[in-house]
């Protein structure tokens, strides 16, 4: 299937060298050695993705755009087939083609406030240099994929017709849930007052999900396009707070090892703000910290509604698997709402020194 593939890119199969690429839970990876270079070659998931062919039209829509207002950025967009084709089909597999990006790295978890700083001044570059890009020109790859308002109906209909057995065991887990709805409540009045702006937004701002120089761990862009599509900075910014925050990831289960760490609030805080300033309205810059809030709640929400309903969408490993996810999650979100007054004092503290600065510059 792979000599196939590579022969509609030009390659020949016998000649490259190719070896799995990654942990992603969702596409399969291979990186490819050819005589002409090196690449990144992926199938689609089609059960998460339904239509590949709109990620091919969303990239080329972008690339175009890049290439004429903002040709320097590195844009890492999927090379086409000897047809012109962004993607290739063969019985109804998708497959894409990336160069791969020499001198560069990812990594799997947040470290270091350095790496955090970076990835979040890379996702916001990548909205800020499309700012003149109507994002409803993209297609929309998942539906609904952020919508708090959906996730909180399916959690509702969960509770009226999911597992007796399972309802007595989330016990806890619903109650915290029904404690945080606040969040969920929040965001409908957002959307009723137009208080977000519609953006091109990345939707998965994963720390590997940004390529990072190997000589001095700078970013360099970001990657994996797939869920780039209209959208809320909330959702960017949001989903930053979730993965970056906790030196340990949602599939940990000792709980007490799940924190929040200050200094890596502030570097996504100074990263992303450094790019989007001049772009989000004040009243969004007001949202920043209910991002955090917005994302980890709804993921939270996600594997308690999925265990209630017998785990029909996340893979798991054993029964209580969703449910201890759900739990990581609210501890997390706990962590991070006690943490709320303190982060407030940090960016206080920061654009006052940031405000002293420039009258310094400005005063020379």
């Amino acid at each position: 299937m792979i000599e196939k593939v590579l022969k509609a890119y030009g390659l020949e199969y016998l000649e490259c060298e190719i070896e799995p690429f990654g942990n992603g839970l969702i596409n399969q990876t291979w990186k490819v050695s050819a005589k002409s270079g090196k690449y990144i070659l992926q199938k689609v998931n089609t059960n998460v993705f339904h239509s590949p062919q709109d990620i091919a039209s969303n990239t080329l829509k972008i690339k175009k755009y890049l290439d004429r207002v903002s040709p320097q950025y590195l844009f890492i967009a999927p090379a086409t087939t000897t047809t012109g084709l962004g993607v290739f089909e063969d019985n109804e597999a998708f497959y894409r083609l990336f160069p791969f990006v020499a001198d560069s790295f990812t990594v799997d978890a947040v470290t270091e406030a350095n790496q955090a700083y970076h990835a979040a001044k890379q996702f916001g570059k990548f909205t800020r240099i499309l700012e003149a890009f109507n994002p409803h020109d993209l297609k929309v790859t998942i539906p609904d994929f952020h919508n708090l308002s959906l996730r909180a109906e399916q959690f509702t209909l969960a509770l009226e017709n999911g597992s007796q057995e399972r309802l007595k065991i989330a016990k806890w887990a619903i109650s915290q849930i029904e404690t945080f709805s606040w969040i969920a409540d929040q965001f409908k009045e957002l959307l009723q007052e137009n208080s977000l702006k519609t953006r091109v937004t990345h939707h998965d701002t994963k720390i590997n999900n940004v390529l990072l120089h190997v000589g001095s761990g700078i970013g360099l862009s970001v990657i994996d396009l797939d869920t780039v599509m209209p959208g809320y900075f909330i959702s960017d910014v949001g989903d930053m707070m979730r993965t970056y925050l906790s030196p340990v990831n949602e599939e940990e289960t000792s709980l007490d090892k799940i924190m929040v760490r200050h200094d890596v609030f502030l570097a996504i805080y100074k990263g992303y703000m450094e790019e989007m300033r001049r772009s989000l309205i004040f009243r969004e810059q007001e949202l920043f910290i209910y991002s955090g809030q917005f994302m980890i709640y709804m993921q939270a929400l996600r594997f308690l509604t999925d265990y209630l309903n017998n785990d029909i969408y996340y893979p798991v490993s054993h029964g209580e698997h969703n449910l201890m996810r759900a739990k990581n999650q609210i501890t997390l979100l706990i962590a991070y709402t006690k943490s709320e007054e303190y982060f407030k004092q940090i960016i206080k503290e920061y654009e006052a020194d940031l405000e002293i600065s420039s009258s310094k510059i400005i005063s020379n």
